[in-house]
């Protein structure tokens, strides 16, 4: 995704280097934090906060995953302001199922030509909300499991390297998260599909 000169570059101070960094991952580190946090405005804070974060300690960055480094802060970020965040009224479902309010369904949701069947377009548009409002219902571990893996599409090595648990801990939580989305979408009245059906 970038050209690892460029870490070496930006680790030397070379601040156009940093700038191809952050053009090269800013969209991924958005949709995590977004994901994370379900809130437009909190999420590109946590992501600028997590670049500025990423730039100072850039020195200390070795040879590795820089993408599984950049997305650990970004993480972290996240679970910095879900912890200030909790002393904050939350959102309730039927509030966030509305259209326009956090629930909406993300841009990369939506069908990318609702004119086709609105019928179909309509009943997406229902269920990406109805998922995002599951997923934000999901303890902040569970979420971040999913995001980085059934979202983002990090193996296994890779998540556990950004949440800095071992394998075994990303499959754990990861098939607890997608047991608690699958409860939560049929207690909304959806019926998800096995994996074998897809």
């Amino acid at each position: 995704m970038h050209d690892p000169t460029w870490v070496e570059a930006a680790r030397r101070g070379d601040l156009d280097a940093f700038n191809r960094l952050v053009l090269a991952y800013q969209d991924q580190a958005y949709r995590v934090a977004y994901r994370l946090l379900g809130d437009p405005d909190a999420a590109a804070d946590a992501t600028q906060e997590a670049f500025l974060k990423a730039y100072r300690g850039l020195r200390t960055f070795r040879a590795g995953n820089f993408r599984a480094w950049l997305l650990r802060i970004v993480t972290n970020t996240c679970y910095d302001a879900l912890r200030r965040q909790r002393r904050r009224p939350s959102v309730s479902l039927d509030a966030s199922l509305e259209e326009g309010g956090p629930g909406e369904a993300a841009a990369w949701l939506r069908d990318p030509n609702p004119a086709a069947n609105p019928e179909t377009y309509a009943e997406n548009r229902a269920l990406a909300a109805a998922l995002e409002a599951c997923l934000q219902g999901l303890p902040p571990d569970f979420r971040a499991v999913a995001v980085l893996v059934d979202v983002e599409g990090l193996d296994y090595p890779t998540a556990a390297q950004v949440l800095a648990v071992p394998v075994g801990t990303v499959k754990s939580r990861l098939a607890r998260a997608r047991a608690r989305l699958r409860d939560c979408l049929r207690a909304a009245g959806w019926e998800p599909s096995s994996p074998g059906e897809r």
